[in-house]
C-alpha cells in the first residue's frame, strides 16, 4: 500500500481527520496495514503490543478461556479500536474472524502510538474519548446481562445492530453475518433460545429472516430500553 493511500485512510478516520498533512504523513510511516478475506482468522495474541483500528469491513473478536472454550467478545465495525487499545500490557488468547467479504485495518506499536499522542494533544483527547465510550459500552453490556431478561437482551441486541448497520428507512434490513450461536454468546444465552425467539417474533409479524438478511418488519420490536 502506498503512503498516499495510507494517508487518505487515516485522514478519513475520526481519530486523525483534524491533524495536519505533515502529522498524518509521519504517522503513515509508523502504521502497518493489512487486508483479509471472509473467514480468515487473525491471531491477535501474536501481536499483543499493538493497537489496531478497523478501516473497512466487520470482524468478530473471540477469546479462548482456560478450558479452551470460545467466548465471543464483541463485533467490530469501521473506526473501532481493538488490540491493546488501553495502551497497557495484557496477555490474551484472542483472535479475530472476518465476517464481511474483506477487511482492512491498520495497527501501531503501542510505544509508537504513545509517542504520536504525546506529539499531538488533540489526538490524545479524541483517543481518550473513544476508549471511554468503548469501556462504557462494555459496562452497559454487563449491566444488561445482570438486570435484563433474555428476551429484553435479545431485543436490545437487535436494536443496537440496527443502529449501527441498517440504512435509514423502514423496514430495517440487516446483513445476516452472525449465526444464532454468535448472537447467543453476545446475550449470554444459548442457540436454542435465540432460534426460538427468532421464530416467535417471525410468527408475530415483527421480523423476517433468511440466511442472508434479517428484516425488522415492525419497529415496535426495537422499542425497548
Amino acid at each position: 500500500m502506498t503512503n498516499e493511500t495510507k494517508y487518505w485512510y487515516l485522514k478519513n478516520h475520526q481519530l486523525f481527520d483534524e491533524l495536519s498533512r505533515n502529522a498524518i504523513n509521519e504517522i503513515c510511516y509508523l502504521s502497518h496495514f493489512r487486508s483479509h478475506r471472509k473467514g480468515d482468522i487473525i491471531n491477535l495474541s501474536q501481536d499483543e503490543n499493538r493497537v489496531y483500528t478497523l478501516k473497512v469491513g466487520i470482524l468478530k473478536v473471540v477469546e479462548l478461556d482456560e478450558e479452551g472454550n470460545e467466548q465471543l467478545i464483541e463485533i467490530l465495525r469501521p473506526d473501532d479500536l481493538f488490540g491493546q487499545f488501553t495502551l497497557t500490557p495484557a496477555e490474551s488468547n484472542q483472535y479475530a474472524v472476518v465476517l464481511s467479504d474483506y477487511v482492512t485495518f491498520c495497527s501501531f506499536l503501542v510505544s509508537d502510538f504513545e509517542r504520536v499522542i504525546q506529539q499531538n494533544p488533540t489526538l490524545g483527547i479524541r483517543f481518550t474519548k473513544l476508549v471511554g465510550l468503548r469501556l462504557r459500552k462494555v459496562e452497559n453490556r454487563y449491566i444488561n446481562l445482570m438486570y435484563k431478561d433474555v428476551r429484553t437482551r435479545f431485543r436490545l441486541f437487535l436494536k443496537e445492530w440496527v443502529e449501527k448497520d441498517a440504512k435509514p428507512g423502514q423496514p430495517y434490513v440487516l446483513n445476516n453475518y452472525l449465526t444464532h450461536k454468535d448472537i447467543s454468546r453476545m446475550i449470554c444465552s444459548n442457540r436454542q433460545v435465540v432460534s426460538e425467539l427468532f421464530s416467535e417474533y417471525r410468527q408475530a409479524g415483527m421480523l423476517a429472516y433468511n440466511r442472508n438478511q434479517i428484516i425488522i418488519t415492525n419497529p415496535a420490536l426495537l422499542d425497548v430500553a
